[in-house]
C-alpha cells in the first residue's frame, strides 16, 4: 500500500528511530504523576535519580579510558572540546566554563560548543541540531588538530550535529569520547571511547534534562576533574590551581596555605601576595622556606606537581 503524498518519509523515518530509543519510552513507574501531591511528585523523581549513579559506576572503566586519553592531549598542549545540542550542550559548556577558575587553566585548553551557537544557551535555535553539516564544518571553524580530543555529548545518541562532529573528526584523526544515555547497541556512530549510560525511561517522557542530563554531568565532571588532576592541578584533595577572580577565591587562597603550611592568616596573605597571587607558589615558599624564583623554578622542573617538587 503506497503512502499518501503528505506523508513525508524522511520525517516518518526518523518517528520510527525515535520510538524505538531508551529516552523515548514510557516510565511505568511514573504513569500518575499528574495526580500525585508535591510529596510524591519529589519522591518519585529522587527515586529515579538514584538510579543514575549506579548506571554510571557500570561505565567506569570507559570513563577511565576518556581520562587518559584528555589528560595525554594536556601534556602536549591539546585541548579538550565538548560537542552538543539543547541540555547536552549547556552541560558542555557549563563544564569548560568551570575550568579556568577551579584549575587555573587557560579559557581555550577546556571550551563548550551547543548547536546554534551562543544565543542556544538561553533559547532554542529552532533546527540547529538537524544538520550533520554544520557538525562537520565546526571541526574545521575551531582549527581542531589531532593534539585535541573532541568529546560528543547526545542524550538520544542520534543528534546529527553531533554526529557530524564525531565523523569529521575521525576522518581527520582526531580522538574522540561519545557520551550518551542510551545503550551502545543503539547507536549509528562511533567514537574512540564510548560511554553509554543507559538510564532507562525519564520521569517524564522524553524529558532528557533529567535523569540523562544528570548522567551527562556527572560524567563530564570525572573527565574533565581527573584529566586535570593528572596534570598535577590538585594537591592531595585540595584544588591549588585555582584562580583568583573573586574576594572568595581569595580567601580560599589563603585558607589553603595556612591549612598546609601552619602559618597564620596574616603570614598566609603575605605569601600569596608574595607569590603574586600563585597557590603553588606560595605553599613550596611557605613549606619549603623558598624564595618566590625558588619555587617557581622548583615548580617547573616537576611540571608543577606539587607532591614531587616537595620530595
Amino acid at each position: 500500500m503506497e503512502e499518501p503524498p503528505n506523508i513525508n518519509m524522511a520525517d516518518k523515518q526518523l518517528f520510527e528511530k525515535l520510538r524505538g530509543l531508551d529516552t523515548e519510552q514510557r516510565n511505568p513507574d511514573s504513569v500518575e504523576i499528574d495526580l500525585a501531591d508535591s510529596s510524591e511528585i519529589a519522591r518519585l523523581i529522587n527515586a529515579e535519580d538514584q538510579k543514575v549513579a549506579e548506571e554510571v559506576q557500570k561505565k567506569l572503566p570507559q570513563i577511565s579510558q576518556a581520562i587518559d586519553l584528555v589528560s595525554q592531549a594536556f601534556a602536549v598542549g591539546g585541548r579538550l572540546l565538548y560537542f552538543g545540542a539543547g541540555t547536552s550542550g549547556r552541560l558542555g559548556v557549563l563544564d569548560a566554563a568551570e575550568c579556568p577558575p577551579t584549575f587555573g587553566v587557560n579559557p581555550e585548553q577546556v571550551q563548550g560548543f551547543i548547536a546554534g551557537g551562543k544565543e542556544a544557551m538561553y533559547v532554542a535555535q529552532e533546527g540547529a541540531e538537524d544538520s550533520e553539516e554544520i557538525g562537520r564544518q565546526e571541526i574545521h571553524n575551531q582549527k581542531i588538530t589531532s593534539l585535541d580530543v573532541v568529546c560528543g555529548i547526545a542524550a538520544s545518541g542520534r543528534t546529527p550535529y553531533v554526529h557530524g562532529v564525531l565523523k569529521e573528526a575521525r576522518e581527520n584523526q582526531i580522538a574522540t569520547i561519545f557520551v550518551t544515555t542510551v545503550p551502545e547497541e543503539q547507536l549509528t556512530v562511533d567514537a574512540d571511547v564510548i560511554i553509554d549510560v543507559p538510564v532507562g525511561p525519564e520521569v517524564i517522557m522524553g524529558s532528557t534534562r533529567m535523569k540523562s542530563g544528570t548522567a551527562q554531568k556527572m560524567i563530564l565532571n570525572m573527565i574533565s576533574t581527573g584529566a586535570m588532576i593528572r596534570q598535577g592541578k590538585i594537591y592531595e584533595n585540595v584544588m591549588v590551581d585555582l584562580m583568583l577572580t573573586n574576594k572568595k577565591l581569595v580567601e580560599r587562597a589563603k585558607r589553603i596555605i595556612l591549612t598546609f603550611t601552619g602559618k597564620s592568616y596574616d603570614e598566609s596573605t603575605r605569601l600569596l601576595e608574595s607569590a603574586d597571587g600563585h597557590v603553588k607558589t606560595a605553599l613550596l615558599m611557605g613549606l619549603k622556606e623558598l624564595s618566590k624564583s625558588e619555587a617557581t623554578k622548583l615548580l617547573r622542573i616537576h611540571n608543577g606537581f606539587i607532591r614531587k617538587a616537595l620530595d
